[in-house]
């Protein structure tokens, strides 16, 4: 059996199911993420654990990612009795606007350790390049 020795730390967690922070099914609760850029894409990172890839769903429409997955409870059966849960359950759902210099089409994910990736390739439109200056060749030159 496990022992509850921090009073506060209940009292915060009852505050957090009664306000509906923790999430539920009805109502999906936010997962931590991190983004940064990589060489030639944009990393998002987001915070899983426990999540089977089997209950993540990532859709793309126009420049909105978004991101949806879902952890059940692991008792499988009547006769376990929850001692303590502060590991949150039910759907958790995270939309990030994606800016128009990204290539959507192109989008790779990785889940490992309890940790979805997802590289997003810089758009060939959006890469700096050279542009040439066509013209006369010769010079004339301006004297003031």
């Amino acid at each position: 059996m496990l022992m509850r020795t921090d009073p506060f730390r209940e009292m915060d967690r009852i505050v957090q199911q009664l306000s509906g922070a923790s999430g539920t099914w009805s109502k999906p609760s936010v997962m931590p993420m991190d983004a940064y850029r990589q060489g030639d894409a944009y990393v998002i990172a987001f915070d899983l654990p426990g999540v089977n890839t089997e209950a993540i769903d990532i859709d793309v429409e126009r420049n909105m990612l978004t991101v949806k997955a879902e952890r059940r409870p692991t008792g499988k059966s009547d006769s376990v009795q929850m001692e303590l849960s502060e590991r949150p359950l039910g759907v958790f759902s995270r939309q990030v606007m994606l800016a128009d210099t990204l290539d959507t089409e192109h989008i790779e994910a990785d889940y490992d350790a309890g940790v979805l990736t997802l590289r997003i390739p810089i758009a060939e439109r959006a890469k700096p390049r050279k542009i040439s200056i066509g013209g006369e060749s010769g010079r004339k030159q301006i004297s003031g």
